[in-house]
Formats: structure tokens, sequence, C-alpha cells
């Protein structure tokens, strides 16, 4: 079992719906736990696919809020997004890059192949300091409230197994695809070294 409470990073693409809901039963369960997204921009969607709401990472979920209430309040609260930034900013104020982000983590846990990459991209071009291994997984989870719940879910019952090994750096391929096989998801898993 590891000496310490787990460092976790969630990350998706606009540190909105996936790595949010996880952060908030993560956190829930004690975890210590941050999320964030790697993309240029927070996208949120609009009144139709070709016109999303885009909002710069410095743009708090309460402005977020305000500004789609203004825009229509009937549809998005029925397109369930006022409802997912109500339930972000009681987690914290805004969303956050994770290429700016230089604090050290255990485990860093994305949701979709594309964010896990550029996950990597962005570990691996930063200097090696310390040496001390991130292991860096991937769950697919789709975008949508239902499927960022169930994962949500399924990363804590991850953590939470990985959190009592006894030895992570040998048992987690075995855990992982134990979890694959539970889940029929696959999980990519990566160590990278700050």
């Amino acid at each position: 079992m590891p000496s310490h409470t787990l460092r976790v990073a969630v990350v998706c693409s606009s540190n909105q719906n996936r790595s949010m809901e996880a952060h908030n039963i993560l956190s829930k369960r004690g975890f210590d736990v941050r999320s964030f997204g790697t993309g240029s921009h927070v996208k949120l969607p609009g009144p139709s696919p070709d016109k999303p709401n885009v909002y710069d990472f410095k743009t708090t979920y309460e402005q977020m809020y305000n500004d789609l209430v203004r825009k229509d309040k009937e549809l998005y609260t029925q397109n369930g997004i006022l409802h997912m930034l109500d339930r972000n900013k009681r987690i914290k104020a805004k969303p956050e890059r994770f290429q700016l982000c230089k604090d050290k983590f255990d485990l860093v846990i994305t949701c979709e192949e594309r964010v896990y990459d550029q996950v990597l991209e962005d570990l691996n071009s930063r200097e090696q300091e310390t040496l001390q291994p991130v292991h860096v997984i991937n769950v697919d989870i789709q975008d949508n409230h239902e499927e960022a719940t169930l994962g949500a879910f399924l990363i804590c019952e991850l953590c939470q197994c990985i959190q009592h090994t006894d030895d992570m750096e040998n048992e987690i391929d075995e855990l992982l695809q134990e979890f694959e096989d539970k889940s029929n998801r696959p999980f990519l898993h990566t160590v990278c070294f700050y």
C-alpha cells in the first residue's frame, strides 16, 4: 500500500464534464485530487453542434453559468449544462489546463485517447528532476452526463484498488487487465517521470 494518499489528476478536454464528475466523486472519497483540461479553449454545447459556446480557461464557472442563463436559460437547463456548471463551481472556481500545472501526481487519468496523447506529450517535454514515476492511464469515457457518471465511479474504483496495492509499480498492469475485463473498456497505460 502506498505510504501516502494517492495524488490524482483527472483530465479531459475542457475540464467541465468527465474530469469534474470524477473530481467530485474522488474528493468525496478522500483522495487528493485535481482536475484539468488539455484543450486550448473550453467548449460547451451551444444551440447547434456547429455553434458551441467557447470560453477561455480563465473564465470562471460562475461567469459561464451567468452567460448561458442570459443566452437561453431554458435550453441550457434542459440539456443539463447549467446543472453541470453549478456542480463545477461548488468544486473549484474555474477550469484549469494540465499543461500549465507543475504539481506532481502519482496517477494521471485521462478520459479519451486524444487527451492521453496530449498529457504524455506534455509530461515528456518537461525537464526530469526527481525521476519520480507518474502513471498515466486512459479510460475512454463518452462526453455525456450519464457516461461521465459511470466513468467517474469506474475511475474511483480503480483509484481505490491502486491505493490498496502493496506494490503499485509491480501490481498495476495486472490490476488494469482485471479492470479491462470487468468493464469491457480498453485501458492505456504509460509510466513517465518527473
